[in-house]
């Protein structure tokens, strides 16, 4: 009897693995009026190879971090929070700002394997409908995660002007949030 609760246990196991949804990482695509685009689930290599490398380096060499924020931001630990960042690899707008935030991160090392990077199309769509969960309008836009919940997200531009500003902003809020009044 009990081998049968074993096997079936291992069939069980097996069936919910097969049905288990494959996730592609790093898909390219062609479009008719941009050309090759990213779309869903990235890694931070995908642009660092042509097409996306060229506007991808020029924006995140050209960028000087705010280095008064960037010690505050080490102080508010940056590193114990998750991002969830959606693209679009056609964007002006992701173009700047994307750079600007993996120059940021590296910067004050922060590790990337604990960021989410979604490519989504002109519609704001992604294969897997990551938008829908998160209710992207506009992006790019990197949302702040602590313990799985979203703290924080900054949309299309930052409000300060700066992306690490309002990242510090995010993170004060947060971490203030405990406190009495």
């Amino acid at each position: 009897m009990r081998k049968i609760s074993i096997l079936l246990g291992i069939i069980t196991l097996t069936s919910f693995n097969s049905c288990a949804e494959r996730v592609i990482v790093n898909r390219e695509v062609e479009s008719k009026n941009d050309g090759k685009i990213l779309l869903g689930t990235q890694t931070l290599d995908q642009f660092r190879k042509e097409p996306f490398k060229t506007w991808f380096d020029e924006e995140y060499n050209r960028y000087q971090v705010d280095q008064t924020s960037l010690s505050q931001l080490k102080k508010e630990k940056l590193n114990s929070y998750n991002l969830v960042v959606f693209v679009g690899s056609w964007c002006e707008d992701s173009h700047r700002e994307f750079p600007r935030l993996i120059k940021i991160l590296e910067t004050l090392k922060y590790n990337t394997a604990k960021m989410q990077i979604i490519a989504v199309n002109r519609k704001k769509e992604s294969p897997s409908g990551e938008e829908g969960l998160y209710n992207i309008t506009r992006v790019p836009t990197i949302i702040v995660k602590k313990y799985g919940k979203e703290i924080g997200r900054i949309t299309e531009m930052p409000e300060t002007g700066y992306l690490e500003r309002d990242l510090l902003n995010i993170l004060k809020k947060d971490n203030n949030s405990g406190l009495f009044k």
